[in-house]
């Protein structure tokens, strides 16, 4: 496979904004009762609406999630079309008068990413074998068939809803590009197998985790973001675990910080605030 050939194809979906804040509850506490109401009724309309979503006839949800540990109290996860969309979701909860008592600590900006690796070593052998060369008018012609067909396939992949699931785990992570070890000079071919090796194990986990992955290279500070959604937070270690063992990750994986919540639906949020989880 030629060194031109060397990106895999991908597809791109939905926008996605994950939004952690701190709640300042020595500050909310001492607020008048009815003055508290009144944000929470403001924010549970605001946040009900964002977890209906589906306007447009795709998703286009929000998800709220109360963090375990430090790093945050609340996080909020968003999916919307554009852009445009996403960013008018995040403007809207800063708007919101309850968002005085909400510090922000952490976001991350990305967008839902299918990689296409063996579609893309496919598809770039038999351009070859027609006698194509990579970046002409008939190659990208031929490239650009292959994702028009896949993304018509993949729609509700692409465009997902935010499982329902009760707990979340979202982290970051990087491909190394170090001296020794750098991903992006390995062969497209071999890289495929090991993403094929990869993904054999997360199939295994697919009745109980649902997975999102989400592509941030030009858009935030990592390459990557995971979600990963369950009934039961265990199996979150078991399949983490069990991928740091698979040669893609032992050897090219960087990981940042993980951030596991449970779902809270907006309704509850004020129950959730004097400190009723159930």
């Amino acid at each position: 496979m030629s060194d031109l050939n060397a990106v895999p194809m991908t597809l791109e979906g939905s926008f996605a904004l994950h939004q952690i804040f701190r709640f300042d509850s020595s500050a909310w506490h001492p607020q008048e009762r009815f003055h508290r109401d009144r944000l929470m009724d403001q924010a549970v309309a605001l946040l009900s609406g964002m977890e209906e979503g589906g306007k447009s006839g795709r998703p286009n949800q929000s998800a709220i999630y109360s963090l375990v540990g430090h790093k945050g109290d609340l996080m909020l996860v968003h999916f919307r079309d554009t852009l445009e969309d996403l960013h008018r979701a995040e403007l809207a909860v800063r708007q919101m008068e309850f968002s005085d008592f909400l510090e922000p600590t952490y976001s991350y900006l990305s967008v839902v990413e299918l990689g296409l690796y063996e579609s893309s070593a496919k598809t770039y052998t038999q351009l070859q074998e027609k006698g194509l060369q990579p970046h002409t008018p008939e190659w990208d012609a031929g490239v650009k068939e292959v994702m028009d067909r896949q993304t018509a396939a993949m729609s509700t992949r692409l465009f997902p809803e935010i499982p329902k699931s009760k707990y979340i785990c979202f982290y970051p992570m990087d491909r190394k590009r170090g001296e020794a070890k750098n991903w992006y000079e390995v062969p497209l071919a071999e890289r495929q197998r090991m993403m094929h090796e990869h993904g054999l194990i997360g199939r295994r986990y697919a009745d109980s985790v649902k997975q999102i992955i989400t592509g941030s290279i030009g858009l935030d500070d990592w390459e990557w973001g995971v979600d990963l959604f369950a009934e039961d937070p265990v199996v979150f270690k078991k399949l983490i675990y069990e991928m740091r063992f698979d040669e893609v990750s032992a050897v090219y994986a960087l990981f940042g910080s993980f951030y596991v919540g449970l779902r809270v639906q907006a309704a509850d949020l004020p129950k959730l605030l004097e400190g009723d989880i159930a």
